[in-house]
């Protein structure tokens, strides 16, 4: 299998993260980049540059206003003269009959929902790098490849269409599945990440033409907590697109491969053309981040089952952080889904 990548992402370099009211280092580091490199070298995967596609891809998903802010944020910031080293918001409307604000302190507030997406120089040319990342990979599968890998950083799930979240700012896996739509009628977005994709459920919740199945950590004691429940099930021409798994906190190898099973039979319904899989590997037993329990085995165990879905697979990279074994669960990962092709 073939994996797209690029060094770019290293002019996203975040510090800010805010835990339980404890300020720590974030879990999203460039080294972790370079741990999911190390994985795909052991596996032998043949490294692609990414094509630039431009805004195009991203305008698809994203809204005028927002990727506007994110690509002039960090001037605005600068120019304030009192600010300081990143951008985190201090206040995070609701919008209850708000309007739309015009100082960019205000802008950060409206289109961030949480602290743990702090933009700092470089944010924007690393996000749009991760974007023509996970665009290559789906244009490769279009044009024949049967599943390719695309080493996406920073993630994108939990980012809407106008609001960033959760170490995310553009939607890597809805803008992959989005350009595949160029092509197939139906998509589907599989997400296995330990959290839930709250952000592509929420670009995708009333369309009926891309499926959003997310296998997650269950949020009534973890993030994002306000989303990820069984009954969202999409609404409008979308009601029933949506599909929510949420698994009992440390839930290990059996119990995710019976969610696995529940994802194929509703996959299937839907008779996609394509499928993305927004690979989170901080479902992992020694993911600091520490939501459920899947071993390395267990990796290889989700990837023949992917496998034998039978589609076109993107593997958009979501979570998954810093831990010994992180480079081990990618190639585990990708090794069993291609022996069970």
């Amino acid at each position: 299998m073939k994996a797209v990548h690029t060094e770019l992402h290293r002019s996203h370099d975040p510090q800010f993260f805010l835990v339980r009211g404890v300020v720590k280092r974030t879990t999203e580091q460039p080294e972790r980049a370079d741990r999911l490199l190390k994985g795909l070298k052991d596996g032998k995967h043949q490294l692609v540059e990414p094509t630039t596609f431009g805004q195009g891809p991203r305008a698809r998903i994203h809204s005028p206003e927002y990727l506007s802010f994110l690509s002039e944020a960090w001037d605005a910031w600068t120019a304030l003269g009192d600010s300081g080293p990143e951008m985190i918001g201090n206040i995070h409307p609701v919008r209850h009959a708000a309007t739309y604000p015009t100082h960019i302190v205000g802008k950060l507030g409206w289109h961030t929902a949480d602290t743990a997406a702090p933009i700092g120089p470089g944010t924007w040319a690393a996000a749009c790098a991760a974007t023509d990342v996970a665009v290559t990979a789906a244009q490769m599968v279009m044009d024949g490849e049967d599943a390719t890998y695309a080493l996406c950083r920073p993630p994108g799930h939990h980012a809407y269409r106008d609001m960033a979240g959760g170490f995310c700012f553009l939607n890597n896996s809805a803008i992959a599945a989005a350009h595949l739509r160029l092509k197939h009628e139906r998509v589907v977005i599989l997400d296995v990440d330990v959290h839930h994709g709250n952000g592509t459920q929420g670009i995708f919740y009333a369309r009926p033409d891309v499926y959003t199945v997310s296998i997650h950590a269950d949020p009534v004691a973890y993030y994002p907590y306000v989303w990820g429940y069984a009954h969202e099930r999409g609404e409008g021409p979308g009601l029933g697109t949506n599909l929510n798994i949420p698994l009992a906190i440390g839930t290990g190898d059996d119990g995710y491969i019976q969610a696995m099973d529940v994802a194929r039979k509703a996959i299937e319904s839907f008779a996609p053309g394509a499928l993305v899989i927004a690979l989170g590997l901080d479902a992992s037993e020694h993911d600091p981040l520490k939501g459920l329990a899947v071993t390395t085995p267990g990796f290889r165990r989700i990837g023949q089952a992917i496998a034998r879905m039978g589609l076109p697979t993107v593997f958009v990279q979501e979570g998954g952080y810093l831990s010994e074994i992180l480079g081990a669960n990618l190639t585990s990962v990708l090794a069993g889904f291609e022996e069970a092709r």
